[in-house]
Order: structure tokens, then sequence, then C-alpha cells
């Protein structure tokens, strides 16, 4: 593979679906009419043998959790995705075949969230492959993480340490049933964010969860100065991940306070909430720390913990 039949790969691929766009792949410049809406800029890398290893990972998943990533930040602003710039540096001698699948994967995100591709830059590397993109897309409001007020109720969606296990199972190779391994492996592999914006009229703070409910909680009360309390019986908590944890000798709310990787939203709002799928786990305080209500009902600070390390990538 070189750098022209790569490109030639991505513009047979990725057509321009938006009537935005002016011009897109094949020129020196994306150009796209400018929106009515508030512009929502994202942008996140992976670099091989950091946030990703080939043993674990086929190409086509890379290219779909690349998408999806960049996706849950702007659904965690309360935007809509819209159109993306991707980097790549790929090793000399990679095989076509990775490519494909790559662009496969890539191709079945920006369909599943009706993202369009504009262009991007491509680049041999010195023996790893290092993925970026940059993701735009705009909203009407956005949420911040600085939002959230004293008697907000703290929520968060579907379930969390999901992608924590399932990573553990893959790196054990552990033998667990295929109905407990296979969600908490794909929860890992290719996560799938949702938007709330569309369902709740009242948000006042948000974050997506990428790091562990215990960090990005702390993070979204330090922008708002504000603390919370949460209770450990109430944090969602799947069966797959109860089963597999025990089986593993790991603790499932170490696993979702500390995770990381489940990209799912945790949010504040004054207004009851009572959707299938998303879980009241707290109550956002006046006073600054953050604290967990065990369910003996003993009360604990809560330290902050999760995917602050090499492995990490962090927005700006």
């Amino acid at each position: 593979m070189n750098e022209l039949k790569i490109i030639e790969l991505i513009k047979k691929r990725f057509t321009q679906k938006s009537s935005k766009i002016i011009k897109g792949i094949g020129d020196d410049t994306a150009a796209v009419l400018p929106s009515s809406e508030i512009e929502l800029y994202t942008t996140d890398m992976m670099l091989e043998g950091i946030h990703f290893d080939l043993s674990f990972i086929t190409a086509s998943q890379l290219g779909f959790k690349l998408i999806s990533r960049n996706v849950s930040d702007i659904f965690a602003m309360g935007g809509i995705p819209e159109f993306l710039l991707l980097n790549l540096a790929l090793p000399e001698g990679i095989k076509e075949d990775f490519v494909e699948d790559f662009l496969d994967g890539l191709h079945k995100g920006t369909d599943r969230y009706g993202i369009t591709l504009v262009g991007g830059d491509f680049s041999l590397s010195p023996g790893y492959i290092f993925l970026s993109a940059m993701l735009k897309g705009s909203a009407s409001r956005i949420i911040q993480r600085s939002g959230a007020r004293p008697g907000d109720i703290v929520y968060v969606t579907g379930t969390l340490g999901d992608a924590a296990c399932g990573l553990e199972i893959m790196k054990r190779k552990a033998e667990i049933k295929k109905e407990i391994r296979e969600p908490l492996i794909k929860k890992h592999l290719m996560p799938e964010p949702q938007p709330l914006h569309n369902k709740i009229k009242k948000i006042n703070a948000m974050i997506d969860i990428s790091d562990g409910l215990s960090l990005d909680l702390w993070r979204l009360c330090m922008e708002s100065r504000r603390g919370a309390i949460i209770f450990e019986e109430k944090i969602p908590l799947s069966e797959e991940l109860l089963i597999a944890a025990e089986t593993l000798g790991l603790d499932p709310l170490k696993l979702a306070l500390s995770g990381g990787e489940d990209y799912e939203l945790l949010f504040t709002t004054d207004e009851k909430v009572t959707i299938e799928g998303i879980t009241q786990i707290g109550i956002i305080t006046e006073e600054e720390g953050i604290r967990i209500i065990k369910k003996n009902g003993q009360e604990k600070s809560l330290i902050p913990e999760g995917y602050i390390h090499k492995s990490s990538g962090n927005n700006i």
C-alpha cells in the first residue's frame, strides 16, 4: 500500500453526503458552509501500544472505535456530529487487507452517526500505527461540565465497568461463557455512545465517562465548583459484569469507578428523569468533594481514580 492508493480507497468509500459541503476530499482543504448553530470541535488520537493492541482489536473495530470516541465528546456537549477530518500514519509495508478493514469500520461508524469524512492527512510511520480524528459538530445550546447546581440529581446512562472488564477478559484469555463474555468485550472494542439532548429537555451539566465514574464525576464537580454524594447501591452494574468479575476475582465496583472506556454519559438536572437505561446515582452538593455512601450506610470520601497515566487520552 502507498499513499496514493490509500487516498483513492478513501475517496471511493466516503461519498460527500451533506449539502453544506462545497469541496470535500481531493483538494488542499475542505470547504463547508458555516452553520447557523454553535459549532463544536473535538479531536482524539489513538497510538498503537498505548491506546490499542492489535492482538486484541481488529482493524475494523479500530476504525469504528476512532469514530465513537469522538462522537462521545460531541454528545457530551449536547451536539450532533457532522464532519470528520482523518489523520493516518501507517508503517511501510502495511497490508491492503488491514487498510480495507480499517476503512470498513470507519465507514460503519460514520454511517452509524451520520458523519461525512471531508479530508485529512496521511504519512508513513517508523513502525507503528497512529490515528487521529477531528470531528466537527453543531448544537443549538451547549451543555458544559460547569453547570451543576446544589440539589441537582446525578444520573448516568447504561451500565458501568463493562469495557474495563471486557479488556481484562481479553488480556487473561479467560474462559467465560460466550453470552457473558461477548457483551463485555464488545463494550470495550466497539462502544456505541448515545445522544441525550433529544431525550431530556433540561440538562445542567454533562460529561462522557471515558476514564471512569469517579474521575469524570470529579472533573464535572471541579468545573462546577461543587461536590457530590453518590450511592454505591445505585451504580448500575450489568449481570454480565457481576458474573465475569467474580470469575476473574475482580471488584465490580472498582471497575465501574475507575475502569474507563465506557463512553456513557454522566449528567445533572434538577428535574426527575424516568427513562429506561438512565439511572439516578446521587446528588450535587454545595460543599466541594465527592463522597460515596456504601451499602452498609458508611460514608467515605471518593478518591478520583481512572485513566490518568501513559495510556490515557484526555481532552485539553
